[in-house]
């Protein structure tokens, strides 16, 4: 009788965890996901924007590269400090600021006339923004069970390709505002797709709420069950010290391996328009055919997130995205044509962009408190570089060899690197359910 009680009481006390998963879901994770359109769309919608602005303000490829990366210096700078005051500060106020400040940082690209008013603007836009990827991680973290994390971080990320499926094709239509009211058209893309991050930043202050026990859209029954099972993980945690976390082998090898994918998804990214354009195609063709890998990336990346929850084995899934872009990019140097090289550079964005979403997850896993805010800040802080360096790298090798071939074999074997780190990283984790468990002394 008192254990069927129990067996009752479970099942009524998961009903509620869903439930209230459920309603979590529905209120932060659209507008959330929204926003980090937004946010993947200023950074990387200056590839598009290349095919005339380079040309207009007198940017070489190697200018072209720096610039686009630039951001990455101030963003990696200030992105722990931007995480450990969202910790203290609360959450939706500091991402409302965050939100409305690149919003005006990324609108006002349209006014650069150079290459040094461009490197200005740019890192500008990664003060203004650092901190929003890694707070929303840890958002997230505070609001949903671990066992929900990886599909909710999963729809959060698909915002990554699904900025460039639909932000190509629309850039490169802004393109062809040439002229109206004497701007360009690539300011008028600048314009009107970073304004919008500034309405998004004063929606966050009137929708979203800190913490779970202020959400005002939970029932108190469903804001005990769910406070109660946050409470259970965090207690299993191992490291609630920033410092210690910041020292740990682990964060640091999960950085090493951010930093790897990140150089790939970005010199993929941000040069794709142009690599597109050397085959001869209008800004129009250029714009659809870019959007077109994203496509796939968006599905592949979500049924490999589910694949995850249901069967765990991260390290080994992560391994595999790794491969996977690695093997997408060297193929894409061997098959030229448009068609196979394109449906390479494909399978190598699926693989990257999906490693992100298996290797957020994982931290998460021993991290709490302001270690698990400023712990994930500096992965990604770091990790994030990677955005400069694969822009870059990529233009500077065009610029020395005349081709971006070269570019995209530097990509594939710094992939390969990361593949025996994540390697390694699987010798600190039980075959169980991938939860690291070595503890630095």
């Amino acid at each position: 009788m008192v254990a069927g009680q129990c067996h009752a009481d479970e099942r009524g006390r998961s009903g509620l965890i869903a439930s209230a998963v459920a309603k979590n879901t529905r209120r932060l994770v659209p507008l959330l996901s929204l926003a980090y359109f937004f946010n993947n769309l200023d950074r990387t919608s200056v590839g598009i924007a290349a095919l005339q602005m380079n040309e207009d303000i007198g940017l070489s490829a190697e200018q072209f590269g720096w610039g686009a990366g630039i951001l990455f210096f101030s963003y990696c700078l200030l992105e722990v400090p931007s995480n450990m005051m969202m910790y203290r500060f609360g959450a939706r106020r500091w991402l409302a600021r965050i939100m409305m400040t690149w919003g005006l940082a990324a609108a006002a690209t349209a006014f650069a006339v150079g290459p040094y008013s461009f490197y200005a603007i740019r890192f500008l836009l990664g003060v203004f923004e650092a901190g929003f990827f890694p707070g929303v991680i840890w958002y997230i973290s505070i609001w949903f069970p671990a066992r929900a994390r990886t599909g909710v971080l999963a729809w959060f990320m698909a915002a990554t390709p699904l900025s460039s499926l639909i932000g190509n094709p629309l850039s490169a239509s802004l393109l062809e505002m040439d002229g109206v009211w004497i701007l360009a058209g690539w300011q008028w893309m600048f314009l009107i797709e970073g304004l919008p991050a500034c309405l998004l930043g004063f929606l966050c202050l009137v929708l979203l709420a800190d913490t779970p026990d202020k959400a005002a859209w939970l029932t108190s029954r469903e804001r005990e069950a769910l406070l109660d099972e946050l409470a259970r993980e965090k207690h299993d945690k191992v490291r609630k010290d920033l410092w210690a976390a910041m020292k740990d082998i682990r964060i640091l090898m999960l950085t090493g391996i951010t930093f790897a994918f990140t150089i790939s998804s970005y010199g993929i990214g941000i040069w794709l328009p142009l690599i597109l354009k050397s085959h001869n195609l209008s800004n129009m063709q250029v714009g659809w055919l870019a959007a077109l890998p994203y496509f796939f990336v968006t599905i592949a990346m979500l049924l490999w997130a589910r694949r995850v929850d249901r069967k765990g084995q991260k390290i080994s899934n992560l391994i595999a995205a790794l491969v996977l872009g690695a093997t997408g990019l060297l193929f894409s140097v061997m098959l030229t044509s448009l068609v196979p090289a394109l449906t390479c550079m494909t399978l190598a964005l699926i693989g990257t962009i999906s490693a992100r979403t298996v290797l957020y997850t994982i931290p998460q896993s021993f991290l709490a408190g302001p270690a698990a805010a400023g712990g994930i800040a500096f992965i990604n802080s770091i990790g994030a570089f990677g955005a400069f360096v694969g822009p870059y790298m990529v233009g500077l090798l065009k610029d020395r060899t005349g081709s971006f071939e070269t570019g995209m074999i530097g990509m594939a074997i710094i992939l390969i690197v990361a593949t025996g780190i994540a390697g390694g990283l699987g010798l600190l984790v039980t075959h169980n359910d991938d939860i690291p468990v070595w503890t630095p002394k």
